[in-house]
């Protein structure tokens, strides 16, 4: 899928979020056929671009997109994180049919700030939207998404969180990885530079299944600190690899979205797009790097 065929997908879905919102503050029920018609296309044409975005052909259309789906995916699909790491998480997951290895920056590393350190970047079309992928040799360490948010400001956000990096522009080094990441097959490695306490969420995250949630309070008992919930959302907010650290699975007990730092229409979007794959099963967009 080319980056032109990525970007028009995702703004129709982000479009049908914002229309699904109107119709359903104004107290109308979003059918597939209203919905349709208010972005002036036909019903089957909506369901070709929302199948062409997730890679399936999904049971259901806009149901995933409406505002209460989290809530719906808390109720039926809340992931027991005790559970998933008893099960031997510990390094490794899997999301699909990608296999993530990750290892972290060691404290001392972390608090130089990146000095010493050579970070690859490079601009890639996701199902999200412009993403931003950072890297080192030894893994992906930054992704951030650009489709709300200006794209320097984008840039300068992830760059702020190793000011004393040496960084070089190079999608080619990176884009093996992001095949990889986005496709969810093959490998994706990933190199973790965060505080002690930050990875320890990080990795109660890794635990989620895709097409899954959990709840910050969930985390912060899984790590050890079930009175630091707060603490776990900063936490949980300071991700700098987003969707492959799937801080968008994580919701407030209520089943309120929370907070997303790159849009919450993008954490809907993500939530979505995992869930319809989850229940058809099947191959991801696949991203190529900007030129």
């Amino acid at each position: 899928m080319n980056d032109q065929s990525q970007s028009y997908h995702y703004r129709v879905i982000a479009r049908a979020l914002a229309e699904i919102d109107a119709m359903q503050a104004g107290g109308q029920a979003p059918t597939l056929d209203g919905l349709a018609a208010r972005m002036g296309m036909s019903p089957a044409h909506f369901q070709r671009t929302f199948s062409q975005w997730v890679g399936v052909s999904p049971k259901r259309y806009q149901q995933y997109l409406t505002l209460d789906h989290a809530r719906h995916l808390l109720a039926e699909r809340h992931s027991v994180l005790e559970a998933s790491l008893a099960s031997g998480l510990s390094g490794t997951g899997r999301l699909h049919d990608l296999f993530i290895k990750w290892e972290a920056m060691t404290p001392g590393e972390f608090a130089r700030g990146g000095e010493g350190l050579t970070i690859y970047w490079g601009w890639f079309e996701s199902p999200f939207g412009p993403a931003l992928v950072m890297g080192t040799d030894r893994g992906i360490c930054g992704m951030g998404f650009a489709a709300e948010q200006d794209e320097a400001e984008v840039m300068a956000d992830l760059i702020r969180r190793w000011p004393r990096a040496d960084f070089v522009e190079d999608p080619i080094m990176l884009r093996p990885w992001v095949l990889d990441a986005f496709s969810a097959t093959g490998t994706a490695p990933l190199y973790l530079i965060g505080a002690p306490f930050q990875i320890k969420v990080w990795e109660a995250l890794l635990a989620v299944p895709s097409g899954h949630v959990t709840t910050y309070s969930d985390i912060a008992r899984v790590i050890g600190h079930p009175a630091a919930v707060r603490a776990v959302g900063t936490a949980v907010g300071r991700n700098p690899v987003s969707f492959l650290i799937p801080c968008h699975r994580a919701l407030r007990k209520s089943g309120a979205l929370g907070g997303y730092h790159w849009g919450l229409r993008v954490k809907r979007a993500m939530l979505a797009w995992e869930a319809a794959r989850a229940d058809a099963g099947g191959a991801a967009p696949v991203p190529v790097p900007q030129t």
